[in-house]
């Protein structure tokens, strides 16, 4: 899978670019055929912006996007709503 991690308007310590890449690889396992993620970190109006997106089989894009004081916090909510949503489409309809 390949990962694209980004930076607008602010600057990002390798660390917190290893752990975005370390959670986005954790998805990919649970995802149905994952081609690409990425993740954009911002700085909006002072607050911390995250946006992760995740393409899987068929064309389906899981976009999870979250706001917070600093960027960790803001990535780890951005990953656990396209967790959420990879998790509603592994239930069966009944």
């Amino acid at each position: 899978m390949r990962i694209t991690i980004t930076a607008r308007h602010s600057e990002i310590p390798d660390e917190l670019r290893a752990r975005a890449r370390a959670l986005l690889e954790r998805l990919g396992k649970v995802a149905a055929r994952p081609h690409d993620g990425s993740v954009i970190f911002a700085d909006d109006h002072g607050e911390a912006a995250v946006e992760v997106r995740l393409h899987t089989a068929r064309g389906k894009i899981h976009v999870g996007k979250a706001l917070a004081d600093d960027h960790r916090t803001a990535l780890d909510r951005a990953i656990a709503r396209v967790r959420r949503q990879l998790d509603k489409r592994a239930v069966p309809a009944r």
